[in-house]
């Protein structure tokens, strides 16, 4: 069915929160509103569509919330095919495409990370719903653009907080082992790794060996490097992990739960293990004999008001999106190529992960600044 122009559209953010949701928001609406458009906020993400809570948008709800962190929508991880409803894992997608159908939305605009976009593209196929997306993570593991909102400021958290921990790791001759975000990309902890000076930095796509990574301590401290900061992803993996894995698929006796910690079935009870960079912090004070120390950053990097790089970003993504929008333009997500922003099907992007390169620039110039990535050394 074709329409000289949307006269109506919801927005909703999905997933995690993150810096810029709010920025970002603004930019869509604003730019909406500059078209004529009118603007329903949904609440709580797909189960908000799904309850049928929503509050109206204009100019006086969405002044002020350029520089705050957070979303005044609120967010949630629902998935509308896969809803627990009062204990009941239910198929919502009739309801939800039901009530954007009674709202009169002409196009439902998603803000989130990978989730969010295969949700909204199963809107879309599923129930015909018109949607547009805009890439939301601080993993800036979405595909299809250049950078995803929240990664800037997430870095430079990150990165200060390993400038912080050279203090104490100098002060106390310790080894200090940073767990930073990012299941299945490694672009948060190599770039602040990188940006912290980092001695080492673990990532996802590069499996480690924690035999190298204790051989080139060693070899810093005999050098009269007294500290070292391992920089590590909470997805990260050593080959042993990784072969062990391969032995153990299929026999569902190993599964993560979502702290990122090991759930161990044992005779139908779970045993919860240590988390990650706790062990990793373990083995290398074992391997080394050198006192090791472990911070995890947590939610810490999802926190606080956005860089003023993401401002910038959110704005231009979400103008961008109020531009699709009073041109009928949907089912595509905004994306950042180069210095423009531009529509790249949702088919293309829905299901997929932007991972770290083996030859990505930034892994070279990891190396030749002497830094380990845990399979080598530099």
């Amino acid at each position: 069915m074709s329409r000289k122009r949307s006269r109506c559209i919801g927005i909703l953010t999905a997933g995690g929160d993150c810096p810029g949701l709010n920025a970002a928001i603004r930019g869509v609406a604003k730019a909406a509103l500059h078209h004529g458009v009118k603007v329903i906020g949904i609440l709580d993400g797909f189960r908000g569509l799904v309850e049928n809570r929503t509050v109206q948008l204009d100019e006086k709800m969405v002044s002020g919330i350029l520089t705050l962190g957070g979303t005044l929508l609120g967010t949630s991880r629902d998935k509308p095919h896969k809803m627990d409803m009062g204990g009941k894992v239910m198929d919502m997608t009739g309801v939800a495409v039901a009530n954007a159908e009674r709202l009169q939305l002409d196009c439902l605009v998603c803000l989130g990370g990978n989730g969010t976009q295969k949700n909204a593209l199963h809107l879309h196929k599923t129930g015909g719903l018109d949607v547009l997306t805009l890439p939301k993570t601080i993993d800036n593991d979405v595909v299809g653009t250049d950078i995803s909102f929240g990664y800037d400021t997430a870095l430079g958290i990150a990165t200060e907080a390993i400038d912080r921990l050279h203090t104490t790791a100098t002060s106390h001759h310790r080894i200090i082992v940073c767990e930073v975000m990012g299941h299945s990309a490694g672009w948060l902890a190599l770039g602040a790794g990188i940006a912290g000076g980092a001695d080492v930095i673990l990532i996802p796509e590069i499996p480690y060996d924690l035999r190298a990574v204790a051989d080139y301590l060693m070899e810093r401290r005999h050098h009269g490097k007294r500290f070292s900061i391992v920089a590590v992803a909470e997805g990260a993996k050593s080959a042993e992990e990784l072969r062990q894995a391969e032995r153990e698929k299929g026999k569902k006796k190993l599964r993560k739960n979502p702290e990122g910690r090991h759930i161990v079935l044992q005779n139908g009870l779970r045993v919860v293990q240590e988390p990650m960079a706790s062990r990793i912090a373990r083995e290398i004070q074992q391997l080394t004999g050198i006192e090791a120390r472990v911070t995890s950053l947590g939610h810490v990097q999802r926190g606080g008001g956005p860089s003023a790089t993401d401002r910038l970003l959110c704005t231009r993504l979400g103008t961008k999106a109020g531009e699709l929008i009073a041109r009928d333009k949907y089912n595509v997500m905004v994306a950042v190529r180069g210095d423009d922003c531009v529509p790249v099907p949702l088919d293309d992007v829905a299901g997929a992960t932007k991972t770290v390169p083996p030859d990505h620039p930034w892994i070279a110039s990891a190396r030749l600044v002497e830094t380990c990535l845990g399979n080598q050394w530099p």
